[in-house]
């Protein structure tokens, strides 16, 4: 369970991150854009808040996040966080998966990515993962230097790899009407 956390305060300012609810949706695709300037991917950027409350809260929820606020106020959103499971062949449990972790730059070096990253870590223990693991651009060697400050590998010798846009439904071919066919009407 996703219990609020305070962040201790730093500069006259303390957050609180908690679960996201349906009403964080706004803000949560303002982080994402915030996020998305950042890495330089504003073209990419493309979901749109129902997108996103769809993916979260929907029926067919894909994903989780967490938001940080301002504790004085709780109206400004500081950061987010994105999550979600995959599986492990090898360890034959699940992962959990960050997406997306992004604080605004005004609230940066308060510990607030720091606290992401624990709660994210505790979620993924309470649940026994197997493992917590997320990507990072190869550019942002803050990221990067703060990521292996808590304990992170980076995995050099794997690369990403993705399939987007018309290449998607190409690759698919005719497939998909084969390989999800309903089987147990042809008994």
């Amino acid at each position: 369970m996703i219990a609020q956390q305070n962040v201790p305060p730093s500069n006259d300012r303390t957050f609180r991150i908690d679960k996201a609810t349906p009403a964080d949706t706004a803000d949560l695709h303002t982080l994402i854009a915030g996020l998305a300037e950042y890495e330089r991917l504003t073209e990419i950027c493309v979901a749109t808040q129902h997108d996103l409350d769809a993916a979260l809260f929907g029926e067919h929820r894909c994903a989780e996040a967490l938001i940080a606020r301002v504790d004085t106020n709780l109206q400004e959103a500081a950061g987010f966080a994105l999550f979600f499971h995959t599986y492990s062949t090898f360890l034959g449990r699940r992962s959990l998966w960050l997406e997306d972790l992004f604080v605004r730059p005004e609230h940066r070096r308060r510990g607030l990515g720091r606290r992401f990253l624990e709660t994210l870590a505790a979620l993924a223990v309470e649940r026994n993962c197997g493992r917590f693991e997320w990507s990072v651009l190869d550019w942002n060697t803050p990221a990067i230097r703060f990521y292996e400050s808590l304990g992170a590998s980076l995995l050099t010798d794997w690369r990403i790899a993705r399939v987007t846009g018309n290449a998607l439904p190409r690759l698919a071919g005719n497939a998909l009407s084969v390989a999800f066919e309903d089987r147990s009407s042809h008994a």
